[in-house]
């Protein structure tokens, strides 16, 4: 009889064990905090849109009446090598935060050229100037490679040039040969629009062809 009534006593203490827990769990389960914590993507699985890459961080000083305030510039270039590309430039007082300005601007003016496909080359030789710098790209065949260094290699690696030759004339200060480089890549016409430029003949859009410099 003894041993029987222990069960009888032991039996609700457990059952509301049990019950407290599954309460305990439920409520994790409501917490907002937990409700999209599974949802989330991890750092590794968000893909960017463009990739960075910074040309150059300068140290910027400016004298004001009580003394000199030190910022930091930024100058980034993007691209998803797919003939979008842009660059960028921010400041701030903390080098980490320059670069995000710049990506930021560099995101809102976004150009595109148009490749030879195939070749992954430009349609045709162009000159881009800015300042006192002048860059100058020449298509080349297939298996030449980026001939090209500095940041003009960067912008034309992140616009998804693979094949070019080019030379820089004049002052070779990174600001001017980004902007002189971005300037010849943004006149770059295709064989349709030349076509139409200089016969009046409507080419069908199609795989676009260097054209030929008389």
């Amino acid at each position: 009889m003894e041993e029987k009534k222990i069960d009888q006593v032991e039996a609700p203490e457990v059952k509301a064990a049990t019950d407290a827990a599954e309460v305990k769990d439920n409520k994790k389960e409501r917490h907002p905090s937990n409700r999209f914590r599974n949802k989330q993507p991890r750092r590794a699985e968000i893909k960017k849109e463009f990739d960075e890459r910074v040309i150059k961080i300068s140290r910027v000083t400016k004298v004001v009446k009580g003394g000199k305030r030190m910022r930091f510039s930024a100058l980034v270039v993007i691209g998803d090598k797919k003939g979008r590309f842009g660059y960028g430039l921010g400041k701030s007082n903390e080098v980490p935060d320059a670069i995000k300005k710049a990506v930021s601007s560099a995101n809102k003016d976004v150009k595109k050229v148009v490749l030879v496909k195939g070749v992954n080359t430009i349609t045709h030789t162009i000159v881009g100037k800015f300042g006192a710098t002048s860059v100058y790209l020449k298509p080349a065949p297939e298996g030449t490679g980026l001939v090209a260094g500095g940041a003009v290699r960067s912008i034309l690696e992140l616009a998804g040039v693979k094949n070019i030759y080019s030379k820089i004339y004049g002052s070779r200060t990174q600001s001017n040969v980004v902007k002189a480089t971005i300037d010849a890549l943004s006149k770059l016409k295709t064989y349709e629009q030349i076509q139409f430029v200089r016969k009046g003949i409507q080419v069908k859009a199609g795989e676009s062809q260097p054209v030929k410099e008389n």
